[in-house]
């Protein structure tokens, strides 16, 4: 099997390197990341200026491996159609420094190159370790992708659904299982600071803290602050399917009155 590996924390990120290390017991590992970090670029990409790439030698896991001046999203799509010598079976994104749970996913670069990899025909995992003052380390959620990836190999793949899995960061012997979940909810409070360059102009750096919100006892959310791992079946079809007919009723004439 051939994986094609990404992330949005860079190249250098040690939870990348974790996964790729962990994942060549198993496949073909090519990795093409970004050159620096691109957390929060969610679907971006680039089409107004070149896109450049260099292939690295250090990471000696891999077949190969890119490191781009780009997106994730940027990284998946070349990845596919024009670094990789052959197209690659999966698409593993992670791991993530940091949780990618509930509306997370709508900016995550982490889950954004794992859906990029599903509209290209691939099936895609992406993961993330929710570290929230816990322990940075990568080893344990990198053994249980690799786990999933398995039994995606033995089960068969489902092309048009990426799997999302988010592990807590805690020991091994303190996680309580795995829920297969749905996104909860996940807002922010926004902070943005005001300050002046040396030539007096203005910028802002954003910031903030989670809202705490109620939560589903199937959530994602949930399933993380009780202690287990999340897994996650994501499609990128945002059809409201409870208000097409409605709508169809409503706004059947309009352009007749228009």
């Amino acid at each position: 099997m051939r994986i094609l590996v990404t992330n949005d924390d860079g190249l250098s990120a040690p939870g990348l390197h974790m996964l790729v290390k962990t994942l060549a017991e198993m496949a073909e590992i090519y990795v093409v990341a970004p050159d620096r970090e691109r957390s929060g670029t969610g679907h971006g990409i680039t089409v107004f200026e070149p896109i450049m790439i260099r292939r690295v030698n250090d990471i000696t896991e891999a077949q190969c491996a890119w490191i781009v001046c780009g997106t994730p999203v940027d990284c998946v799509k070349l990845g596919i159609e024009a670094l990789l010598p052959h197209r690659p079976d999966l698409v593993v994104s992670g791991i993530n420094k940091g949780a990618n749970l509930g509306w997370d996913v709508l900016y995550s670069g982490t889950v954004s190159a794992a859906m990029e990899g599903v509209i290209m025909g691939v099936p895609s995992i992406a993961v993330s370790l929710c570290l929230d003052g816990g322990e940075e380390d990568y080893s344990f959620a990198a053994r249980f992708t690799r786990a999933v990836c398995r039994q995606m190999e033995k089960d068969g793949f489902d092309k048009d659904t990426i799997i999302n899995i988010n592990v807590p960061a805690i020991p091994r012997s303190q996680i309580k299982g795995l829920r297969v979940t749905r996104l909860g909810r996940r807002q922010y409070e926004n902070v943005f600071e005001e300050r002046k360059d040396p030539r007096g102009n203005t910028y802002f750096w954003m910031g903030g803290d989670v809202l705490e919100e109620d939560q589903e006892p199937d959530s994602d959310v949930t399933a993380i602050n009780e202690g287990y791992i999340s897994l996650t079946p994501i499609h990128f079809d945002l059809t409201n399917y409870a208000l097409v007919e409605k709508y169809r009723q409503i706004y059947r004439d309009y352009v007749d009155h228009c």
